[in-house]
């Protein structure tokens, strides 16, 4: 359970308070910076929380007395643990791209930034990118509330 209150609160935090209060009072170049910052202290946890959710996500289902059989979905339980996998494996996706490809592209628009190559292209760059961070991040959010909401419904199954 810890590891779901890390994972998902840290998404509640960073995406409804920390970082659209950033957007409105950092530039672009700042809000950057602070996301590499927020990034390398909260990327371990998390990525650590998805491993530890999935290791004991398959602990729990095989011992689970609604557990069928591998891709035997025959009851409300195992078609909600389905939904569920889908959307941790999204989320750990969206994660993935965030981590390696979205939030690096901001810093080398930052550098670009500070070495005084601002150009059209950079900035339509840059708001792309953050338009996409703040798209992806919303879309973990509701992908984590999905999973909390799949996860009570198994349970009362």
């Amino acid at each position: 359970m810890l590891a779901t209150v890390v994972w998902i609160g840290g998404l509640v935090t960073l995406s409804l308070y920390v970082l659209p209060s950033a957007r409105q009072v950092l530039a672009p170049s700042e809000y950057a910076v602070l996301l590499e910052r927020i990034q390398k202290r909260i990327d371990p946890a998390a990525w650590f929380s998805l491993v530890l959710l999935l290791g004991t996500g398959m602990i729990q289902m095989s011992s689970n007395p609604n557990y069928e059989g591998f891709l035997v979905f025959d009851n409300r339980w195992a078609v909600a643990l389905l939904i569920k996998h889908i959307m941790f494996v999204g989320m750990a996706v969206i994660s993935a791209y965030m981590t390696w490809w979205v939030l690096p592209g901001m810093r080398r628009i930052v550098l670009q930034q500070a070495k005084g190559k601002i150009n059209s292209r950079a900035d339509d760059e840059a708001r792309s990118l953050y338009k996409r961070e703040v798209y992806l991040s919303r879309l973990n959010l509701v992908l984590g509330v999905v999973i909390l909401a799949l996860t009570a419904m198994a349970r009362t199954s």
